[in-house]
């Protein structure tokens, strides 16, 4: 899976550094090309030479060469690269990637990088537990990286615990991993809604709710990073999608979607409901802002938005699938149940607003997936874009 890729790797300047010429070698031997970019700190730790020799290509370390004057790109690198992986990631470069401090050539280039990047951190066990820099390591997970956890064992402090850099054997069967899964869905035409919906009252107010948008956005990168081509219906939110793949078409309100979502539906493989849309809009919205009126309270006639997953369930064909979330607060199961068959769908994802962690707004989502044959499998806490990758496990699988 890795033949003919271009991998960068990363190397900073800890003691597992001397484990980054096996790895380079194993990338070599699984067939990709290498380019080895350093931090200056990393060469106190392993040489260029030993691998430069091994990648057959220079290795990089500063933004250009010192006696030429020659550039090294930090873009054109992004560009090039299948995937980056950073192994050693020490806790000051993880801090750097987190927070955007592109002091060097290595931080410069991940900030550039369109591919997949893997992260394989490697430091003393206090550091590694220290709440720094657990809270930087979700904050790159949370942006799409790649975690590859350290193993536990004995460190170079002589301490045993948690901080070892992962065996290359491993790291690399993770990247295979993934590019395995990037053609899980090629070919496919997949259909996301996310976000909420807005029901104009007047001009300037709206009946809505919380939703980010967060939920839907993973589950579409997740789509297009498996190689489908997506079509992300979105209602009003602040986010963009991380992979090219995905092509985004804004809407408002719940008709608009429903509009858009039938305009793609009957040529899609699968589709994916997870927008949070308002079950009823006003009867009447005024085209003039509503003056504050003497009375206390205003009355708004509201009527009952369409059902977006119903409709899509009553057009569905034979082979496409349909994929709906449910946000329950009591009888979580049975009413899932229940929308599971009215709807038409094959699989419904739910969540409660009773789970802590779970719902708008977090970066987590705990979600339990009920199929049209009964089976219920409950995931445990995890990002949205974890949550994500194991919704598309199981359609894959269960296909």
């Amino acid at each position: 899976m890795l033949n003919g890729k271009h991998i960068i790797l990363g190397i900073t300047g800890g003691i597992a550094a001397y484990k980054s010429a096996m790895l380079a070698r194993l990338l070599i031997k699984a067939g990709a090309e290498v380019q080895v970019i350093m931090t200056p700190s990393a060469k106190e730790f392993i040489t260029p030479v030993t691998l430069a020799a091994l990648t057959g290509n220079p290795v990089i370390s500063e933004f250009f060469t010192a006696n030429t004057g020659e550039w090294h790109s930090h873009v054109d690198l992004g560009l090039w690269a299948d995937a980056m992986i950073i192994a050693p990631a020490t806790a000051c470069t993880i801090a750097k990637m987190a927070n955007g401090v592109a002091d060097n050539m290595l931080v410069t280039s991940y900030l550039s990088a369109k591919s997949p990047v893997f992260v394989a951190p490697a430091m003393d066990l206090d550091m590694m537990a220290h709440p720094s820099t657990t809270a930087n390591i979700d904050k790159l997970r949370s942006y799409g990286n790649h975690i590859i956890e350290p193993a536990s064992g004995e460190l170079a402090s002589h301490l045993v615990g948690k901080g070892r850099m992962q065996e290359p054997e491993i790291i690399v069967a993770e990247m295979q991993k993934y590019f395995a899964k990037s053609q899980l869905l090629k070919g496919k035409k997949v259909l996301v809604t996310a976000g909420p919906t807005y029901e104009k009252i007047d001009p300037v107010r709206f009946i809505g709710n919380y939703s980010s948008g967060k939920m839907g956005y993973a589950i579409a990168d997740e789509a297009a990073r498996r190689g489908a081509d997506v079509i992300l219906v979105s209602g009003p939110v602040s986010l963009r999608p991380a992979q090219p793949g995905v092509t985004v078409v804004p809407v408002e309100s719940a008709k608009q979607m429903l509009h858009e979502c039938e305009n793609f539906f009957n040529t899609c493989d699968i589709a994916v409901m997870c927008a949070a849309v308002a079950d009823y809009a006003p009867a009447n919205p005024a085209d003039k802002k509503i003056k504050r009126e003497k009375q206390d309270v205003q009355v708004i006639n509201l009527v009952k938005n369409p059902d977006i997953a119903a409709t899509l369930g009553a057009e569905k064909k034979s082979g496409q699938i349909l994929v709906g979330f449910a946000l329950e607060t009591d009888n979580e199961q049975t009413n899932a149940i229940d929308k599971l068959k009215r709807k038409n769908l094959d699989l419904i994802a739910l969540n409660s607003l009773r789970t802590p962690g779970a719902g708008f707004g977090t970066d987590t989502n705990v979600i339990t997936l009920i199929d049209k044959n009964g089976t219920v499998t409950p995931l445990p806490l995890m990002t949205k874009p974890e949550a994500a990758a194991a919704l598309w496990d199981y359609l894959t699988e269960n296909r």
